[in-house]
């Protein structure tokens, strides 16, 4: 236990030493876009770090596992949505940048406010991406308290978990901003595949004699387990739910954000032949959740996010068990950190508006806004009881909304004008809170029809919705502006 204690602390300071180095290095950042997106002078491995540090997170890490565990088959929809996303960044992340660039914009709401000329559809957009990041870093949160208490056997509540790493994250972020954190997910990077690509090769070997027999065990013992059923998660809710996500990858503010942080689009050329390679990993992590559901059967409901720990504590000593709940740490660490700066930047962008002859602008409001927002998350993480799952299974959906507006910003002929785009976005979104907290889906709005319709993610729904209300709307307007002229 003491052991495992000991890898723990050691990581989280050492993460702490990274960021305050990456901020000695900058000189500290005194300005907002030296602070939020390091001065746009970030190179490939940066970006990579970055975007990597933000998209596996403790989701990835537990829930990962744990739908491997929990649901088998459907849990690939998770490989298949970042690889197409991967593919689609190589045209898209390039104009995104070339554009916010120019604009020197620092944040997702402050560029749709400059493509469109309207400061309305960027404080809704600020509004909606709030919405999403606040459960979201709640997630990270409780990921974090889930991981270490497991991985210190007891030793530190979740409780003191969440508090302890929040505050670590609060300082390296008021201190070091997006440097920081690139610092940060570089040894989580390492940790992580050291840790899953290890534990998905050696589990399989050591309780089922070899990755071959795991699968054909699981074949033997659970046959509808690694297909899609007939209905509910069928082929058409796989596909329609892997489309959903694609559109709302980059959606995130946190990880539009980290576009900004490059030196030239190049880099993002760059990534996008590197990081499908990163979506391999995910495969161990699937196999860990295997192994798991045939040597520690039982976990049921949310308790299946607790595969990989509970396996990992069967299977190994405190040494491999602190290993491990170090690289959970860190995916807390990093996404959460990211999340706390975006959400500061958007408020401190919008709360205190650029001044002409202001080199700091917002930066030191900025910073004063972290430990604000990070006492309200975890008010949030201890008291915000069952509506926060309900807000976070809407945050996906919420933050696709503003993709036809994004795509519409980059295609100058769309035509498409700020009122339309605001009425898009508003309708998509009330599609969303419909459909999620009234417990609705296409089965229930379609009844009798074939799986194959009724099956499709509702989600979709509103992303149709929305396009159409923004093309009419903008057709109807008296005036138009037309996107990315601005």
């Amino acid at each position: 236990m003491m052991i495992s204690l000991g890898i723990l602390s050691a990581t989280l300071l050492l993460a702490l030493l990274l960021s305050i180095r990456g901020a000695r290095r900058t000189g500290g950042a005194t300005s907002l876009e030296q602070w939020s997106v390091g001065n746009r002078g970030f190179g490939t491995m940066l970006v990579f770090m970055l975007l990597a540090g933000e998209i596996y997170t403790t989701f990835t890490f537990l829930g990962g596992s744990g739908w491997a565990y929990g649901r088998g088959a459907p849990a690939f929809y998770i490989i298949a949505y970042g690889a197409v996303a991967y593919i689609m960044s190589y045209w898209l992340l390039p104009a995104i940048w070339q554009r916010a660039t120019t604009w020197r914009v620092v944040s997702q709401s402050e560029y749709f406010t400059r493509a469109y000329g309207s400061p309305a559809l960027g404080n809704l957009v600020a509004v909606v991406s709030i919405a999403a990041l606040i459960p979201y870093l709640v997630l990270q949160l409780k990921g974090l308290g889930i991981i270490v208490s497991e991985s210190s056997y007891g030793a530190i509540s979740a409780t003191a978990a969440i508090w302890i790493g929040t505050t670590a994250t609060v300082v390296y972020v008021v201190l070091s901003g997006v440097k920081g954190s690139a610092m940060t997910a570089t040894l989580k990077d390492a940790m992580v595949l050291l840790c899953v690509v290890g534990l998905g090769i050696v589990l399989p070997y050591k309780l089922h004699g070899g990755i071959g027999p795991m699968f054909t065990r699981l074949a033997a013992e659970r046959p509808d387990f690694l297909t899609l059923p007939a209905s509910g998660m069928s082929p058409s809710w796989f596909a329609s739910t892997v489309l959903l996500t694609v559109l709302g990858f980059y959606m995130w503010p946190h990880t539009f954000g980290s576009v900004f942080t490059a030196r030239d689009a190049s880099v993002f050329r760059r990534n996008a032949a590197l990081m499908p390679l990163y979506q391999l990993v995910l495969l161990f992590v699937f196999f860990i959740g295997f192994a798991a559901l045939l040597s520690v059967p039982g976990l049921e409901g949310a308790d299946a996010d607790l595969a990989l720990l509970r396996v990992t504590r069967a299977t190994f000593g405190p040494w491999i068990v602190g290993l491990v709940g170090a690289a959970g740490l860190l995916t807390a660490l990093v996404p959460g950190s990211l999340i706390l700066m975006s959400i500061a930047t958007t408020l401190a962008r919008i709360l205190r508006p650029q001044r002409v002859g202001q080199p700091a602008d917002s930066a030191t409001f900025a910073r004063l806004l972290v430990p604000v927002l990070a006492g309200v998350a975890l008010f949030f993480t201890f008291r915000g009881g069952g509506t926060l799952v309900t807000l976070l299974l809407m945050g996906y959906s919420m933050v696709t909304q503003l993709f036809p507006a994004l795509l519409a910003s980059l295609i100058p002929t769309a035509r498409i004008s700020a009122a339309g785009a605001i009425a898009g976005i508003v309708v998509g979104e009330a599609t969303v809170a419909a459909t999620t907290l009234g417990r609705l889906s296409m089965t229930t709005l379609l009844p009798g029809w074939s799986h194959t319709i009724t099956d499709i993610n509702a989600g979709l729904l509103a992303v149709i919705l929305n396009v159409v209300t923004m093309v009419l709307v903008s057709r109807l307007s008296s005036t138009s502006t037309v996107p990315g002229t601005v």
